[in-house]
This record gives structure tokens, sequence and C-alpha cells, in this order.
């Protein structure tokens, strides 16, 4: 089968593993507009089960992807200078470029081609030439663009504020900060993702975000407020900037996943906001769909995508669901100030809907032993625990 994929992102990278390791004889093109190394960004975080996924498409590759990740095994939540600590909650870490880096030469090294620096213009050729054409082309896919009329996409963008930093002050454990200042709060979403560097996410409400002067703010200018914001939480460590710009999230769907030859991967299908932590999760999962309804349905597309729709679409409604409850608590977070530190944190966990009492009290007892206690709720007999990507990631 000749495939065609746009897109070295991580669905298009992992898809075009599994499909060459699984057949040699596939001719497998990847097309990529940026050039090599030319990632922005930090990195990414994967709840055990995330990983859990990747181990049983490939064991031998998910050795080489995890063999420099950071790993803990609880996170934490500050609010009012306390820092309480949830335990239970295991995550490994990874900086972006080194999980791209990965992908592409365990690729590269099963005959996959990999053209960087090369943007596609005329996908409708690219198409005709190829048995099956994968766009897996980020949240402003080009290709869905080009046939939005089939793809129906629809488009939600929130309204708060996001600015992507890094700094060298080492969070261990996967850590959301909130800092009440005159001109509002700022909420930082930080982790470690290698021996030297953390992520540090700073997200603030629109109206904070003007009164705060960020809205006339210079990148420098931003990345020294927002320092300051947080130096009691940086210690002696500055931000560092990577195109770090405010931006808001936009949440994308599409009513339609494929047409003709085409199927939408990634990104370029849908959006998981990172208040959830599982975009790259998700990505990589649906490539494991793809490829496994291409190796149930060999040489029939069409079958193949029906396969990958039928395991794919009732877990892509229900994370896009539990994330939109989650920025609404984000959204509403002023509201949630006057609670102490326990009750917030408890708060903060409950906030999808899908992590109920029994499910913190399986996974860190302690915890919910003293949110009991203090909010005189009666102790309830432990339930099966939730699966570990129900319990949010920051």
């Amino acid at each position: 089968m000749k495939i065609t994929i746009i897109g070295a992102g991580p669905a298009g990278l992992y898809f075009a593993l599994l499909a060459k390791k699984h057949d040699p004889s596939h001719d497998i093109q990847i097309f990529e507009q940026n050039l090599r190394g030319a990632t922005y960004g930090w990195g990414v975080v994967f709840s055990d089960v995330g990983l859990a996924f990747l181990k049983d498409a490939d064991p031998v590759f998910f050795e080489q992807f995890i063999a420099r990740h950071e790993r803990c095994d609880y996170m934490e939540v500050v609010h009012q200078d306390t820092h309480v600590q949830l335990h239970g909650n295991h995550f490994s870490r990874t900086a972006r470029i080194d999980m791209l880096n990965v992908l592409s030469q365990a690729c590269e090294a099963e005959g996959v081609r990999i053209v960087y620096g090369k943007r596609i213009d005329d996908v409708e050729a690219l198409a005709a030439d190829c048995d099956l054409l994968i766009a897996s082309d980020g949240g402003n896919s080009a290709v869905r663009t080009q046939y939005a009329e089939h793809f129906q996409p629809t488009f939600d963008k929130r309204r708060n504020k996001f600015a992507w930093y890094g700094t060298h002050q080492r969070f261990h454990p996967v850590s959301l900060i909130f800092r009440d200042t005159p001109a509002g709060v700022f909420i930082a979403h930080a982790y470690q993702y290698s021996p030297d560097l953390s992520t540090f996410l700073v997200e603030v409400d629109p109206d904070t975000w003007r009164r705060a002067g960020l809205d006339q703010a210079t990148e420098e200018d931003s990345r020294n407020y927002c320092a300051d914001v947080f130096r009691a939480d940086l210690g002696s460590n500055d931000l560092l900037t990577n195109r770090s710009l405010w931006f808001e999230a936009n949440i994308v769907r599409n009513e339609r996943w494929t047409h003709r030859n085409i199927v939408l991967l990634g990104d370029a299908l849908r959006t998981v906001h990172f208040s959830l932590g599982s975009g790259t999760r998700m990505a990589m999962q649906d490539a494991i769909a793809l490829h496994r309804g291409l190796v149930a349905h060999p040489g029939d597309v069409p079958a193949a995508f029906a396969a990958f729709e039928a395991t794919r679409r009732p877990a892509s409604s229900s994370f896009q669901q539990a994330a939109a409850r989650s920025l609404d608590w984000y959204e509403n977070v002023a509201d949630k100030l006057p609670l102490d530190p326990v009750a917030f944190a408890y708060d903060y966990m409950r906030r999808t809907g899908q992590v109920s009492h029994d499910d913190l009290r399986q996974r860190d007892p302690r915890f919910t032993r003293a949110w009991e206690a203090q909010a005189g709720a009666a102790p309830t007999a432990p339930a099966v625990a939730a699966p570990a990507d129900a319990l949010p990631v920051s």
C-alpha cells in the first residue's frame, strides 16, 4: 500500500512506525512543512494509562520511547501558599522535541521517508497518487480547511489566555499553582520534563490579563511580569521563552472524519484541551486505532476507516465533554478561591464529573480522609478505582 502522511507530529509518525513495522512492503512517505527540529513548546505529559496503550501496541518501541522520561507518582495543588499533595497519580514527562526525535528516528530506521521543509499546496494531486492520505497536520490543518465543506469542522475559542514558558526550576510533581494578585487570579501548570527543565504554562482570564497590562506587553514584558507573579514558586530561576505569545484555546471538532481516501488524525481531527493533559496521548491512540483498522481490513480503506471511527468516536466525545467541564472550572476559578486548600484541591479533582469520591479514596486515602474530616463527611466504602487518565492532568 502507498501511504502518504502530511505532518510529522506524534499521530502521523506513530502511525507510520506501526504500519511499516507490521508490513515492510508499505511505501510510506511523510511531508512536514517545518524544518527538522523546528518544534515549539516544552514538555509533554503521559499518564500511566496513556503509556499502557503504547506498550500494548509496540512493546519494543515503548522501551525506546520512555528511556529518557522523567517520572513522578503524585501531583500538587498550590493554593493560599499551601502545597496539597495528591498521591496515586503517576505521570511520565519528556521534552516534545525528544519525543519527536525518537519517533522520527524509529520511522526512518524502518524505511519510512520523511521530507522536512515541504509544504503541500495540492492535496488533491497527492491524494490521487496514493492509496491512503493521512492528514495529521495539526490544529490549523490545511487539509481540513481545503475540504471544510465535507469535514464540517466546528471551532470553540475559549476565553482564557495562555502563554507557554520553560524554567530551570524543577517541579518534580505535576503542579497546579494559583496566585491571587491585585489584577486577578494567575494560574501556572508546571512539571519537570528533563533533568534541568520544566514546562511552565501560565493561564489568566481576559479581564485580569488586561488589568495587568499584558494586552499591551511585549513577549519579554509578559515573561518578566509572570515571573514576578510566581516568584515564590520559581525561587531564583527565571522563565524562559520560545515564541511564548498569549493565545486562546481553540477546540476543534469534525462532523466527518474521512473523505474518499483521506483521513484526519490527531489535532487535525480533534483537539483536547491541555487542562486534561491528553492531547498527545489521544493523537497516538488515533494512530493505533487507524493502524488496527487497516490490519483488520487489508486493502479495504473504507472498511478500515469505519473500524477506526467506531473505535475512536466514543473516546473522542467523552474526552471533549470532560475537557469542556474542566475549562468551565478554570474560567470560573475566582469563585473557588475562598475554599481552604484541601477543599480547593478536592473540588479541582472532581471538576469533570468523571472522578467520584470513592475514586479519590482508592488513589489517595490520606487526602480523602483529610477532606472528610474537614467537611464532616462520613467515610464511604472503597469502590473500584477509576482509570488513571480519568484523574485529569494539569
